[in-house]
């Protein structure tokens, strides 16, 4: 086997699995562990992975989010219910920005049917999705495009949103602890912020996975949000932690309701 196809084998084997063990790939491949190890420290190096002790893992650290053509084909029923509960936020006529990531990808997927409707978007996957749909007008930020992301980053991006208003802004985070939302890239902590700060109001999309860890930078406070939509309950200290105030947690169930959750 060519080192290409060793190398994408891998990539199969921890989109299936999330992770791989090193003894295992060397067996499998009939090749050194050294051989496994460049392997890996490759894909590391192209953002594909995160090696950890005798393996790697697809898993978020707090300096690694992974590859976002893994993340899509992840948790798909958790993303949907997520974006739907959040799509009954959206009524016809609203300008409506959404951020990069798999399960923001899956909102800006079934937001057509909210038309006429306006998108404003870095992520490229909802650029692409809803292009040239009838009663949706697209705004497509610019900006530096990363593979990564599957999203545009940066100060093009930032000026951009700077000069535009949205109803709501749905913003997305791959860590949250306590009360504090987390990211571990500072260029797309920076577009969550300008989306937030142009929008008159704002949800936090979070798979419930997602509890309990951090990342390298803390991108906002929970309670700067209006809404918070996650398929679990938030764990209790950070329930206890919001205090009283005006953020709504809704569950995202076919039955669920939003909760106001006091807050400080």
């Amino acid at each position: 086997m060519k080192r290409d196809e060793r190398r994408q084998a891998i990539i199969n084997l921890l989109v299936e699995s999330r992770a791989v063990d090193l003894d295992d790939l060397a067996q499998r491949f009939a090749v050194s562990k050294m051989t496994i190890h460049r392997d890996l420290d490759d894909l590391e190096q192209a953002g594909v992975l995160r090696k950890v002790r005798g393996g790697a893992t697809i898993d978020a650290g707090t300096q690694f989010e992974s590859d976002f053509r893994f993340r899509e084909l992840q948790e798909g029923d958790v993303k949907r219910s997520i974006a739907e509960a959040a799509a009954e936020l959206v009524e016809p006529g609203m300008t409506v920005m959404i951020n990069d990531g798999s399960m923001a990808a899956v909102l800006g997927n079934i937001l057509a049917r909210k038309r006429p409707i306006t998108i404003i978007t870095n992520n490229a996957a909802i650029m692409e999705r809803n292009k040239g749909e009838n009663g949706v007008t697209l705004i497509g930020l610019g900006g530096v495009y990363s593979p990564k992301f599957n999203a545009f980053v940066g100060m093009v991006t930032e000026e951009a949103l700077s000069r535009l208003r949205a109803d709501i802004a749905f913003v997305s985070t791959p860590a949250v602890s306590g009360r504090l939302a987390y990211h571990m890239d500072e260029a797309v902590v920076r577009t969550k912020r300008a989306m937030i700060a142009s929008s008159r109001q704002s949800c936090l999309l979070v798979n419930s996975r997602r509890f309990g860890h951090t990342a390298l930078h803390v991108f906002a406070d929970l309670c700067e949000f209006d809404t918070v939509i996650s398929d679990q309950p938030l764990p209790q200290e950070t329930s206890v932690e919001l205090g009283d105030g005006k953020t709504v947690v809704r569950v995202a169930a076919a039955d669920s309701h939003g909760q106001a959750l006091p807050q400080d």
